[in-house]
This record gives structure tokens, sequence and C-alpha cells, in this order.
């Protein structure tokens, strides 16, 4: 019996160890002042990856400054989905303390005034039953993540779920 009685501590301490471990890996990936606060997954309409009239410009991703006092330079930033298609920054575009944007699908032209990036490509990047979107600070480190199902996330099913308020 003692030996059962100490495998078992033995055990459950190394499991509490073990999410204490994890905890500190899940708190640092919310640790960046930028969080995705939200994702139209699901364009309106007809999926097309047409250039001239498909509806991959209506599939966004929305990124916001939850910072008080930091302004954050985007280049370098990286935005991936869960099989690696990515999408970097690659200009300067400074978010202010509670300042988003819109990173766009489909072509179009840059606007700081009006918070929008184009990824300058047609193809739809998140999918629309499931995904994961990752965010990346240009050093590397991980500033947010989430995945998502459509059953599970979208309830309303209007093809945008919403994240951190």
């Amino acid at each position: 019996m003692r030996i059962r009685h100490a495998l078992a501590v033995t055990a459950a301490a190394a499991g509490t160890l073990a999410a204490i471990a994890t905890a500190p890996a899940q708190a640092a990936e919310y640790s960046s002042a930028l969080k995705i606060k939200g994702v139209q997954y699901d364009a309106p309409g007809r999926d097309s990856n047409s250039c001239s009239s498909g509806n991959s410009k209506d599939e966004y991703l929305v990124i916001k400054n939850y910072s008080s006092s930091t302004t954050v330079n985007l280049k370098g930033y990286v935005v991936k989905d869960a099989t690696g298609n990515k999408f970097t920054f690659p200009a300067n575009h400074y978010l202010e303390p509670g300042d988003s944007i819109k990173l766009r699908g489909g072509h179009g032209t840059d606007s700081d005034a009006r918070n929008v990036v184009y990824r300058q490509n047609c193809n739809f990047i998140w999918n629309n039953d499931k995904d994961s979107i990752y965010l990346y600070k240009s050093s590397g480190a991980r500033a947010d993540v989430h995945s998502y199902t459509k059953s599970a996330n979208d309830r309303d099913g209007n093809g945008y779920i919403s994240y951190h308020g």
C-alpha cells in the first residue's frame, strides 16, 4: 500500500508541476500589446479567389494595440495559419495605443489613415470550417494565437469571430 500511495503522490505532484510549467508559456503568449481582436474567416458570398471579381478582400483579420501607452510598429510582424500560409508586414505601420488594423486579402493600397493593410494576394488564408491564427512579433516571439471551429465559435453563423473584446 505504501508504494502505491507514494506512486500516486508522485504522479499527482508531476501533474501539478506540469501544469505549473505550462502556465508561464501561456501567460507569455499574451505578453504582447498587439493581439488578435477578431477574424472574418468566411467572407460573405460565394468564395472566389479571382482578383478581379472575387471576395477574398472581404476576408480579414483585426489586430489591436491593447496598450494604454505604447505605440507598436508592425513592420516584421507575421500572421500565419495552421498550415503555414503567412503574411509578413513589409513596411512601417504604427499602431497607436487603442488603434486596430484590418489585414485584408486581395489587392489594395495600404492606408495608415484607414488602418488597413492588404496581403496583395487573392487567395484565402483562413479556412471556413476551422483553423488556427498565429501572430508573431518581428523578433519571432509569439504575440497571440487563437484556434476556431465554425460550429463551436461562430454561433451566429456570420463568419466573424471576436477575441479579446
